[in-house]
């Protein structure tokens, strides 16, 4: 073989490893997980009365969940699994958790420092957001598609839904898929499955 064929295969090796090294790492990094659009953009109130914004998340892996202090029903639960959750990752700067009342006449930011202190909550970057209740129901029923409705045949006033939202890093939801590859959407809060699956999914996103 003369050394100008040596010299055309070697630039032929070279502009395929430029080409096809940045989608080798893509494929390793890139957690196997549907993504479902864009978080909906929000601006809401924190337990320390300070304007929190889905901006303020970015770059970070963080879960959404709606519920009331006051909840008689499926709120201690979920309460009780977000906080597996969070001591999972209390560690971790680049993990945060938004929980949104859909009761903010009652949950005050006063009231929210107070439920999350009772409930033993130190991670930073979990927030408990409350604001507008037409700009909330629009957030939770159009935005997220996070059921929550308020009304008097319900227990404590209100129903909504036990479902957890994950985010990525760049504000894109994402999620796990089921055994018919089909995107599950959201993880369950109520169920112990939900919260493993939840935990095992955050840490890809993580390493993303």
């Amino acid at each position: 073989m003369n050394s100008k064929i040596k010299l055309f295969l070697g630039i032929l090796l070279l502009a395929f490893a430029v080409w096809a090294t940045p989608k080798i790492i893509k494929k390793f990094n890139q957690a196997d997980l549907a993504e479902m659009g864009n978080v909906p953009e929000f601006s809401l109130t924190n337990q320390h009365k300070k304007t929190i914004t889905d901006k303020d998340y970015l770059g970070k892996v963080y879960v959404v969940e709606f519920f009331f202090s006051t909840c008689p029903t499926i709120c201690p639960i979920m309460n009780r699994n977000m906080l597996t959750v969070e001591k999972e990752f209390l560690n971790e700067p680049n993990f945060g958790i938004v929980s949104i009342t859909i009761n903010p006449y009652n949950d005050t930011p006063e009231v929210l420092k107070a439920h999350a202190e009772h409930l033993g909550v130190t991670h930073k970057n979990w927030n408990f957001l409350s604001g507008d209740k037409d700009y909330i129901y629009d957030l939770a029923n159009k935005g997220f598609n996070l059921y929550a409705e308020e009304s008097t045949k319900f227990k404590g006033g209100f129903e909504h839904s036990g479902l957890f939202a994950l985010v990525d890093k760049y504000g894109k939801i994402r999620c796990r898929k089921d055994a018919n590859n089909n995107p599950i959407l959201y993880y369950d809060g109520l169920e112990e499955s939900g919260i493993k699956m939840l935990k095992e999914d955050i840490k890809k996103l993580l390493t993303e």
